[in-house]
């Protein structure tokens, strides 16, 4: 007996409608508008993110500062002190305060550090790399200074 094979008649593709240009043009209008939308807010998140690092990395540049204080007897005149000892502190160390990839900012930029022997100001310059600014750009330091 000879057994009977199904056939199905599979749909012609002459059948199918595609989508228009219209239409493709406008669905990649809505995904170019939804990108700038979140492309601005993931941006500015970011740039948070770096101010928000800069002010613990400066935080900890403070501790090791006053660690530094209290074995030597006077603020670093540099921050490179922290690194590496200077020929003004016999009570240095014994290993460095920080890291020397710490002494830069997260825009890789050095800090800015004045100290008059009683007390010492942190700077980062921030993304413009130039003292002021406003917004994103405006300079951080520590300790921080009270804005009246």
């Amino acid at each position: 007996m000879m057994k009977k094979i199904l056939t199905t008649k599979l749909p012609s593709l002459k059948d199918e409608e595609g989508m228009t240009l219209i239409e493709i043009m406008i669905v990649m209008v809505i995904l170019g508008g939804l990108m700038a939308t979140l492309g601005t807010k993931v941006m500015d998140n970011f740039k948070k993110s770096k101010i928000s690092q800069a002010k613990i990395t400066m935080a900890e540049l403070g501790k090791a500062i006053e660690t530094y204080y209290a074995d030597c007897g006077t603020y670093p005149s540099e921050l490179d002190n922290l690194v590496s000892a200077p020929s003004d502190c016999s009570n240095w160390g014994p290993t460095s305060y920080v890291k020397k990839d710490n002494l830069k900012d997260p825009w890789k930029n050095e800090f800015a550090y004045e100290s008059d022997g009683g007390s010492y100001t942190i700077t980062s310059y921030a993304a413009d790399k130039s003292e002021g600014g406003d917004g994103f750009d405006k300079d951080i330091s520590y300790p921080e200074e009270d804005e009246e």
